[in-house]
């Protein structure tokens, strides 16, 4: 059975991507790795074993493409109203907060915040199949 241990993005800016992953969702540097041309940096938190490993290319001065590939990253957290006013007061760049219903029944609540090189992370409230 294979075991999911990290996602990679591409950013530009270390120092931005870093603040804006720590104000935002608890994630420290657990390693720091400089390679010739480029350096990994690998995110955590005490919640997860997952990782996120962001990526800085040397010498790059111009944001990435997104492209039409790239979806979104997602956590989920105890108290997603909360977390919705504390980004916000943070000044980070977040969606409306949403209720989704299948068949009339409740089913996810959410939003999506936008990191500093525009990826888009959801947000969603903690449980049923998102816990």
């Amino acid at each position: 059975m294979a075991k999911m241990i990290h996602s990679m993005i591409r950013v530009l800016d270390e120092e931005r991507s870093v603040e804006f992953y720590r104000k935002a969702f608890g994630l420290s540097v657990a390693e720091r790795i400089p390679f010739e041309g480029f350096t990994l940096i690998y995110l955590s938190n005490p919640e997860t074993g997952f990782e996120l490993e962001l990526t800085v290319n040397a010498g790059r001065d111009r944001p990435y493409d997104l492209g039409d590939g790239y979806g979104h990253l997602a956590v989920c957290v105890d108290d997603v109203a909360a977390e919705h006013r504390r980004f916000s007061d943070l000044g980070l760049t977040v969606g409306k907060l949403v209720d989704m219903a299948r068949d009339g029944e409740p089913f996810a609540r959410f939003f999506f915040a936008t990191d500093p090189d525009g990826y888009r992370i959801e947000v969603l409230q903690r449980g049923g199949r998102f816990g």
